[in-house]
C-alpha cells in the first residue's frame, strides 16, 4: 500500500489515514492520486469490508493542492490550458471518482484543518465527524480559482441550506468545527482527544450489519440523488429481493 494512504483493517472497519503531516497531508501529485484510487479499488474487491474511516495524521486533515506548484507552475499546474486541464482529468477528480464509488460507508474523522480539496475531501465521505479543532473552507476563489475536484457538486449536498453553499464558494471563507455543525456539513462536533474512539463508536454501530445490506443500501442512497422516485422503487425491489435470500437476512429472522 502507499506510504501517503495508511490501511488498517480491524475486522471489517477500515482506517485510512494520511501520512505527510510536515505537508499537512497536501494532495501534491500523481502518488497521491494513485494511492487513493488503488485503496478504494482494495476495499471494493474485499467483500469481509463494512465501513471506511478517513482521517488524517498530525495537525491537519488535508491542505488541499499545493500552493507552491501553483506558484511554480510545476507539477499538476504545469503546460498550457488543455495540459492542464488533462492534469485534473486523469489527475485529481479521479479521487472524488474513486472515493465516491466505494461500496461501503464512509466516515471522514476531519482532526485539523480541511481545506480546498481537502475541504472536499471530507465532502467525498458519507457522513463527517470533526475535532473541535477543524476548520473547513471551500478556498479556491480565494486563489482565484474554481472547486476542480468536484467541490462544486459535493457542497450544495452536504450543506443544510444551499444559500450557505453559494456563500461558501464565492467568499472562501474559513468557519469553524461549531460552524460547520449549525450548517450541516459535520453530524457531530467532539474534543479531539475523543475524535477517532467516536469514529470507530460509529463505525462499529455500521459494522455491526450485514455486509450486503450496508453495500445495497449505500448503492441506493447514491442513485437516489439523480434518478427519479419510480426508477429507485424499481432498484429498491430488486436489491430488496436479493437481501431477502440472504443467510445473514434467515440468521436474523430467527433470532427474533
Amino acid at each position: 500500500m502507499s506510504a501517503f494512504i495508511d490501511y488498517q483493517n480491524d475486522d471489517g472497519i477500515v482506517t485510512l489515514t494520511l501520512q505527510a503531516p510536515e505537508e499537512h497531508n497536501a494532495l501534491t501529485g500523481p502518488d497521491q492520486f494513485g494511492a487513493f484510487v488503488s485503496v478504494c479499488e482494495r476495499i471494493n474487491r474485499d467483500p469481509d469490508v463494512k465501513v471506511v474511516i478517513l482521517t488524517g495524521a498530525g495537525k491537519s486533515f488535508c491542505a488541499g493542492g499545493n500552493v507552491k506548484d501553483m506558484k511554480a507552475r510545476s507539477g499538476l499546474f504545469h503546460g498550457d490550458p488543455y495540459r492542464l486541464r488533462q492534469s485534473y482529468r486523469h489527475g485529481i477528480q479521479q479521487i472524488p471518482l474513486a472515493v465516491y464509488h466505494l461500496e461501503v460507508p464512509t466516515i471522514a474523522a476531519v482532526n485539523g484543518a480541511a481545506i480546498g480539496a481537502g475541504c472536499d475531501l471530507a465532502l467525498m465521505c458519507d457522513i463527517r465527524i470533526a475535532s473541535s479543532k477543524a476548520r473547513f473552507a471551500e478556498s479556491f476563489v480565494k486563489l482565484g480559482i474554481v472547486p476542480g475536484d468536484g467541490g462544486a457538486w459535493l457542497l450544495q449536498r452536504a450543506v443544510n441550506n444551499l444559500s450557505r453553499a453559494h456563500e461558501l464558494a464565492y467568499t472562501g471563507d474559513t468557519i469553524s468545527a461549531s460552524t460547520a455543525l449549525e450548517y450541516g456539513l459535520v453530524s457531530s462536533v467532539v474534543e479531539p482527544e475523543a475524535l477517532m474512539e467516536s469514529a470507530r463508536e460509529l463505525a462499529a454501530r455500521i459494522a455491526a450489519n450485514p455486509v450486503h445490506a450496508l453495500r445495497l443500501t449505500k448503492k441506493l442512497m447514491r442513485e437516489s440523488q439523480h434518478l427519479r422516485l419510480e426508477p429507485l422503487l424499481e432498484l429498491s425491489a430488486a436489491y430488496q429481493a436479493l437481501a431477502h435470500h440472504t443467510e445473514a437476512h434467515e440468521a436474523i429472522l430467527q433470532a427474533l
